[in-house]
């Protein structure tokens, strides 16, 4: 799988790199800021751009636009966004068209490295990787009304696996029980928030986050 790595801080560029690279990825391009960032990966059409949402000149929020420059250009590249700071907005931004091939996490994730290259494969793959902490913001939310409140302690951590763009398989095997259950409980979630169900992933995050993000 092929990436380019984005990031303004020379260490941390490198330092996501070099884990890339010992983990079996191809890393084409590195870029320190957002002009950069555009430049390789028109010229190498990358799997993956992992990019720092904060890039000179002004450090505000150079890399989510770029990043959403890249989805429109080149929607076969996945974009997985990395923030210091939890920014649920600018999440929900990234992925207001489209679940397929996005991500956003916190850079302190990076540590965590098979975390970290877990969504750097799935975003590479098609898939999402929203942060836990940001599913956990959005999730715990409180609104005049709120079907979340009906859901069960179990159904809450099954909703927010989701949101984070896991598989029911993927669901399944972190809350160590068995597929079949984790179906259940998907079909239940979704009869409680009133979403239509779909088998397939990509709608199936979008439409979560389009229920998570309404107030």
């Amino acid at each position: 799988m092929r990436v380019v790595v984005a990031e303004d801080s020379v260490l941390l560029r490198e330092g996501i790199a070099h884990l890339l690279e010992d983990a079996g990825f191809e890393v084409v391009g590195q870029a320190g800021n957002a002009d950069e960032l555009l430049l390789k990966v028109r010229s190498y059409h990358p799997d993956v751009a992992v990019v720092d949402i904060r890039m000179p000149p002004t450090q505000t929020d150079e890399g989510l636009r770029a990043a959403k420059q890249i989805r429109q250009e080149l929607p076969q590249t996945g974009v997985l966004v990395l923030s210091a700071y939890l920014e649920s907005e600018y999440a929900l931004e990234l992925l207001s068209d489209s679940a397929e091939g996005v991500g956003y996490l916190l850079k302190d994730r990076v540590s965590d490295v098979e975390q970290f290259l877990s969504a750097v494969r799935r975003v590479g793959e098609g898939g999402s990787a929203l942060d836990p902490e940001i599913v956990s913001r959005l999730v715990g939310r409180r609104r005049r009304q709120d079907p979340v409140a009906e859901l069960t302690p179990r159904e809450r951590e099954v909703l927010s696996l989701m949101a984070e763009g896991l598989s029911n398989a993927a669901v399944a095997a972190k809350l160590v029980v068995t597929e079949r259950a984790v179906e259940k409980h998907v079909t239940s979630i979704f009869a409680k928030l009133r979403l239509p169900a779909s088998r397939d992933q990509h709608r199936r995050v979008l439409a979560v986050l389009a229920f998570l993000r309404t107030d």
